[in-house]
């Protein structure tokens, strides 16, 4: 990955069906792939990319709804475009603004993704970086752990606050 870039984006990453939310704001370097966003939404969240994902996006080109992410033909019946090979820049815009990402066919976490900018990179920070969020995410492996979680305090990693 070419590290020269002029932009970042800045996305809010939200778990579906969870109260109170849990959520996680990341900026990214504009020249980064669907591949490089699941990355930096794992290093967020405090998984550890054990499982399968995808993105759900409008390509703007088409109007036509993707899911770019891992290929795969034993869950999906839908063609999955490989992640490393489309720029995040080529789909998210101000006019298309929102994704979806699924983490984990078993357990099905859902998310919303929302471009909220588009600022000028700072020379001073080291890309990607997580500015903020609340609630810990839940345990990777929730359905085997027979665990009690409750959505404990956490952001960014689950780190505790």
């Amino acid at each position: 990955m070419s590290k020269k870039y002029e932009k970042v984006y800045q996305f809010k990453i939200a778990l579906e069906g969870i109260k109170p939310p849990i959520w996680r704001r990341i900026q990214v370097p504009e020249n980064y792939t669907f591949w490089d966003l699941h990355v930096a939404i794992q290093d967020a969240m405090g998984w550890t990319d054990s499982h399968l994902h995808n993105f759900v996006i409008k390509n703007p080109s088409t109007g036509r709804r993707e899911e770019i992410g891992i290929p795969t033909d034993d869950f999906m019946e839908v063609k999955i475009i490989p992640g490393w090979k489309k720029k995040i820049a080529n789909y998210f815009s101000n006019r298309n603004d929102k994704a979806e990402y699924i983490y984990d066919y078993g357990d099905d976490w859902q998310h919303s993704i929302q471009l909220e900018k588009i600022i000028d990179r700072k020379e001073n920070i080291a890309y990607p970086v997580c500015t903020g969020g609340a609630r810990a995410c839940p345990p990777e492996w929730i359905m085997l752990s027979g665990e009690n979680w409750a959505g404990k305090s956490g952001s960014c990693g689950n780190r505790k606050n």
